[in-house]
């Protein structure tokens, strides 16, 4: 296992194959204690990336078929009182929570809510690898202390143990923002992370919110801090757009241009929403400019891509933001990537 950025990765590289299993269950069960037994336990072939964002922890792994059992007398005999939700990417994952409660089985494209307060059955079904002998299952999943979530424990209980789509909505938002942490999880700090950690509270409690139809239930913060990172999320997927306007923003979030003004700008240390999509805007087409798979794509299209439809605003922009033309960061930075290398020798 080896440090990454605010977490860990464990790969079993250099762990002997009797005590592979061993190290995983062991990393996992830190905030999902639970009985794991496994055929592969002999020679486990897994990986597992845990970020600490604060006292939220963000969980991705890679594992054979395993089973996972939370018992009554585990429940009994410690409860950390935590909300497990968890996505798979790929391979299937079986639930029952509870005698006589009928399970349920979740695949790619779903997520669904557990606590460590009631005994769950899991099941990884696993499917098959290219390059591996064995079934696998892929998911990623965060821990939330109960305290955490601005919601009552009573009211939580009617979605747990269901299944939802992150295909659209504030699931959508939540799995979004959920893969793009772990892709940048080696280069968050101690303090960004926790940063991250707060955000990822506010999301999952506006997901449950808007499931249950108690939105006006969460505090006003959580929900202005909430709908900026939406928007944050709706801006970068439109970028292209040169109609992409508050007014046609705010109605994708079904509130008023001035509401939603007012919470942008609080919420992003007083950058406006203009001033922010400008900023995104330019740092896509700088990173676009920069990469030599780009290199023959005319500047004036690379300007149109990142939503200037007018090349002379681009480049005026361009050089206020950067110091140098569009096409005088393009060649520096092919340049410097040409005597550079590949592989950055």
């Amino acid at each position: 296992m080896v440090a990454a950025g605010a977490g860990s990765v464990f790969r079993g590289e250099g762990v002997p194959a009797k005590d592979r299993f061993d190290c995983w269950r062991e990393l996992l069960a830190r905030t999902r204690a639970s009985e794991m037994t496994s055929a592969h336990a002999d020679d486990f072939r897994a990986e597992m990336r845990r970020l600490e964002l604060g006292p939220v922890t963000l969980l991705r792994s890679s594992f054979p078929p395993t089973r996972f059992r939370r018992t009554e007398r585990m429940v009994r005999r410690t409860d950390p009182e935590v909300y497990h939700l968890t996505m798979p990417l790929d391979g299937g994952l079986a639930l029952t929570r509870g005698p006589g409660d009928r399970t349920r089985t979740f695949g790619r494209g779903d997520l669904y809510l557990v606590d460590s307060s009631t005994p769950y059955d899991v099941r990884a079904l696993g499917v098959h690898a290219r390059g591996r002998p064995e079934r696998r299952t892929e998911a990623v999943g965060i821990d939330v202390p109960v305290a955490l979530l601005p919601l009552p424990p009573e009211r939580l209980r009617e979605v747990l143990g269901r299944g939802f789509s992150v295909r659209s909505g504030s699931a959508a938002l939540l799995s979004d923002f959920l893969l793009g942490l772990d892709r940048q999880a080696a280069a968050l700090g101690p303090a960004e992370a926790a940063r991250m950690g707060a955000v990822v509270v506010d999301l999952v409690a506006a997901w449950a919110a808007r499931e249950l139809d108690a939105e006006t239930a969460l505090p006003d913060e959580a929900r202005h801090r909430a709908l900026a990172q939406g928007v944050r999320s709706f801006v970068r997927r439109h970028l292209h757009d040169p109609d992409l306007t508050p007014a046609v923003i705010a109605a994708a979030h079904h509130v008023s241009v001035s509401h939603l003004h007012r919470v942008f700008t609080h919420q992003s240390q007083g950058r406006t929403l203009a001033a922010w999509i400008r900023e995104q805007r330019l740092a896509q087409a700088h990173r676009t400019l920069a990469d030599p798979a780009h290199r023959t794509t005319p500047v004036h299209t690379v300007a149109t891509r990142c939503g200037f439809p007018r090349a002379d605003d681009f480049s005026r922009a361009f050089r206020t933001a950067y110091g140098l033309s569009p096409r005088d960061h393009r060649r520096q930075a092919l340049t410097t990537a040409t005597e550079t290398g590949p592989d950055g020798a």
